[in-house]
């Protein structure tokens, strides 16, 4: 919906104006809860990619039948997979060097294998271990 007004109101915009646009309508959602699609199967990462390369063509005013390549990366975008794959490990490594301070303090360490296996509740299952 967002995509197809800005394309149709993309020739009263300057390039810089029209990413903006893209960014604030259409990235943003993509990237929405992307620990949650780090074990999605391909096929629902592939039907992202194709919202993201519509978005591409839409800033380049590139046509359907280019290829996708050369216009994500002249945007700097990555594919969606590995922007995924990029998003979960930045998260990960601020978590471990504390650079996340909202989710750092959610963790909390465990003194021996012992304390944490006896302070561990299961509601599926009788035992744990």
């Amino acid at each position: 919906f967002h995509l197809r007004n800005i394309s149709k109101m993309r020739n009263m915009f300057f390039i810089s104006d029209a990413e903006k646009l893209v960014h604030a309508f259409m990235t943003s959602r993509i990237n929405y809860c992307n620990a949650l699609l780090g074990g999605c199967p391909a096929s629902l990462i592939n039907k992202l990619q194709l919202v993201q390369n519509a978005a591409a063509r839409v800033l380049t005013r590139s046509r359907k039948y280019d290829h996708i390549t050369p216009i994500l990366s002249s945007l700097h975008w990555l594919p969606d997979k590995f922007r995924i794959d990029y998003k979960l490990l930045l998260l990960t490594y601020k978590t471990l060097n504390g650079l996340s301070p909202c989710i750092s303090s959610l963790l909390t360490r465990s003194d021996t294998l012992t304390q944490f296996k006896c302070r561990l509740k299961t509601y599926l299952f009788s035992k744990a271990y």
